[in-house]
C-alpha cells in the first residue's frame, strides 16, 4: 500500500510549537507573580515591608557632599541634645563615654553621698583673697594660714578619699575593669556639689 509523503512544512510546525509550548507555559506562570519593579532581575520580589525600609533608606542618603555635611551636623546636634539630658537625668543609653558603665557609676554615687573638703576650695579661695586683700598685716598673715590650711586638708582628704574608693571598687567589682575610675572620682570631689555633671543621683550620707 502506498503512503502519501509528509509535507515538510508541516514536520517543521509541529517540532516547533512542541518546543513553544512550554516555554510559554512557564511564561504564563512567572507572569502571574507580581515583580516590584525596584527588584532586580532574576531575584524573588521583597516584601512589602523590607521594599518600603529600602525606598526609605534610599531617600534618606545624601545624594552629595553638602547633604552628607547637613545630616552630620544634624545627627551630631542630636547627639548632643541626648547627651545633655542624659548629664541631668543620669541616663546611662547616653552618657558620653567617660561616665559610662557601672564602675563609673559607683564611683559618682561614693564621691557625691559625702562631704569632700575639695567641693568647699572656691567659697574658701573667694574669703582668702578678699583678706589678703586687705591691708592689714593680721589679716593677710590669717589669709596666708588659712592657704596652707585648706591646701593640706584638701591633700589628706583626698589621699584618704582615693583609698577608700579604691578599696570599695574592688570589694564591689572584682573581675570588672577599674582602670581610671579613681581618678575620675577625685576628680568630682573637686568641683561643687551643685555644678557636678551628671547631676547628683543621690543625697549626702546616703550608702551607694
Amino acid at each position: 500500500m502506498r503512503r502519501d509523503p509528509v509535507p515538510l512544512g508541516f514536520v517543521f510546525r509541529s517540532r516547533a510549537k512542541e518546543e513553544k509550548a512550554p516555554t510559554d507555559k512557564v511564561a504564563v506562570t512567572d507572569s502571574k507573580q507580581p515583580r516590584d519593579p525596584q527588584a532586580p532581575k532574576g531575584r524573588p520580589t521583597p516584601k512589602r515591608s523590607e521594599a518600603q525600609s529600602q525606598r526609605r533608606s534610599v531617600a534618606s542618603t545624601p545624594t552629595n557632599r553638602k547633604d552628607a555635611a547637613k545630616r552630620q551636623r544634624e545627627e551630631r546636634r542630636v547627639q548632643l541634645e541626648r547627651q545633655r539630658q542624659a548629664l541631668a537625668s543620669g541616663d546611662e543609653r547616653y552618657l558620653p563615654a567617660r561616665d559610662k558603665g557601672p564602675v563609673r557609676k559607683f564611683a559618682r554615687e561614693w564621691v557625691d553621698s559625702r562631704f569632700n573638703v575639695a567641693e568647699f576650695f572656691l567659697p574658701m579661695a573667694v574669703v582668702i583673697l578678699v583678706l589678703s586683700v586687705v591691708r592689714v598685716p593680721v589679716l593677710q598673715t590669717v589669709a596666708l594660714l588659712l592657704w596652707l590650711i585648706v591646701i593640706v586638708l584638701i591633700v589628706l582628704d583626698s589621699v584618704l578619699s582615693g583609698f577608700r574608693l579604691k578599696k570599695r571598687l574592688a570589694e564591689r567589682f572584682p573581675e570588672q575593669n577599674r582602670k581610671g575610675a579613681v581618678a575620675y572620682g577625685l576628680m568630682r570631689s573637686l568641683q561643687m556639689r551643685r555644678l557636678r555633671l551628671p547631676k547628683p543621683q543621690v543625697k549626702r550620707g546616703e550608702r551607694p
